[in-house]
């Protein structure tokens, strides 16, 4: 069987991402506009999206199994793979709590967090993108470190966001709901940082 190039490899990444920060997109668009009675025609717009990045994943598997020569290690290529289309899973998730624990309205913090974590998708966007330059990269391990600064500051955000729902509300079924939703967001957020992580010893293991 033919070889790939290895342009598609890193093809396949930029795909990945870019569902990535269409997903968040949309996710920013639900929440800064919010109505939760077209909560379940969003979620058919992002499932959407998660289709679409899962087939790009899908198609890159497929071809490492018959890989025999593959621009990085095909365990990383695997894991980078499997770690973007997470990010996806991760920020369709937000959507489900939304509508899943039935969210009537947005808290303030909440949309602090979300600014945060469409800041960190934008950036493992354009690191990925650089990812196809790494052995000549002079800016990859500095998008890799603005990552993981995010990512600290979106953990921050998410210690007071928690304490000052579990401090300030009184109605117990929103406190439950409102403590799946910010706990869903760090979790888009730790997936970004996963991301990096990989980026990250790849530049490491070839350097």
């Amino acid at each position: 069987m033919a070889r790939k190039n290895d342009a598609f490899y890193f093809d396949s990444f930029d795909r990945s991402a870019e569902y990535a920060c269409q997903a968040v997109q949309l996710l920013a668009d639900v929440m800064r506009h919010y109505d939760p009675d077209t909560l379940q025609e969003r979620m058919g717009q992002m499932h959407a999206i998660e289709q679409a990045a899962d087939e790009v994943r899908h198609a890159l598997v497929d071809e490492l199994v018959t890989a025999f020569i593959t621009p990085i290690d095909r365990e990383d290529i695997a894991l980078l793979s499997d770690y973007l289309d997470s990010v996806v899973d991760e920020i369709e998730g937000v959507l489900h709590r939304l509508y899943y624990d039935n969210v009537r309205e947005i808290r303030p913090d909440a949309l602090v967090t979300l600014d945060k974590v469409v800041e960190e998708v934008g950036q493992m966007k354009d690191l990925v993108a650089e990812m196809r330059r790494f052995k000549r990269s002079k800016t990859l391990r500095e998008r890799v470190f603005m990552i993981n600064r995010i990512e600290q500051e979106a953990d921050t955000m998410f210690v007071d966001a928690l304490r000052t729902l579990h401090t300030a509300e009184t109605d117990p079924l929103r406190v439950f709901a409102w403590h799946e939703v910010y706990t869903q967001l760090e979790e888009c957020a730790d997936a970004c940082e996963k991301v990096a992580d990989v980026i990250d010893n790849v530049v490491m293991k070839n350097s």
